[in-house]
């Protein structure tokens, strides 16, 4: 980090575990100017705040920060396990019952949304593979460089098949979702949850 902002990068700082902190997080980048691309990288595997970090932070920083060129969500291979229902669902992180599943099945339904809703932006999910970071584990078996890879292609190239919306990507791959990432009454029931526990809309 250091290297990059002796090079004159600009840092933002928050916990996304917080949604104010969330808001300033937001508030920062504006402050920066426009930028061209936002990677939603962060994610917790369990705990109270899963929902927070891996779901309600992308969105809410989709919603606040002026739109990009492109949108890249994090999400992972163990969505296709997630339950495609919001029943029940307890934004805030007090009540407990949802997986990292679950999480990363939403933020890949949150990506696909916001395909369809803003079609002048780039928006794709990417699966970085079970790679040896600290949420991954030393035993991890994917490539760590591959891991990365993808983001920053669909974040900076202009090939054509970097330069598309909607995708699930894994290893630089579109690959097929969970058949609930392609349903728009589930991205519009998902996108009203998000809306109404933030109190900001995606328009």
């Amino acid at each position: 980090m250091q290297d990059l902002l002796d090079r004159g990068a600009t840092g933002v700082v928050g916990d996304l575990s917080d949604v104010e902190q969330t808001r300033d997080v937001a508030d920062q980048v504006n402050r920066t100017g426009p930028v061209d691309a936002v990677i939603h990288n962060a994610g917790v595997l369990n705990g109270p705040h899963i929902l927070q970090v891996n779901v309600v932070a992308p969105y809410l920083l989709t919603a606040l920060i002026h739109r990009p060129r492109r949108l890249i969500y994090l999400s992972s291979g163990m969505h296709r396990g997630g339950r495609a229902t919001l029943a029940g669902v307890d934004w805030s992180g007090q009540a407990q019952g949802v997986s990292y599943s679950d999480s990363k099945l939403y933020v890949t339904v949150l990506a696909a949304a916001v395909a369809r809703l803003w079609p002048e932006v780039l928006s794709n999910a990417v699966d970085p593979g079970w790679v040896p970071t600290k949420m991954g584990g030393p035993g991890a078996p994917d490539d760590l460089r591959l891991g990365h890879l993808t983001q920053e292609w669909l974040a900076t190239s202009d090939d054509r098949e970097a330069l598309t919306s909607g995708g699930y990507w894994h290893h630089q791959h579109r690959e097929k979702a969970h058949a609930a990432v392609y349903d728009h009454r589930f991205q519009s029931e998902l996108v009203n949850h998000l809306a109404s526990f933030t109190g900001e809309r995606l328009d």
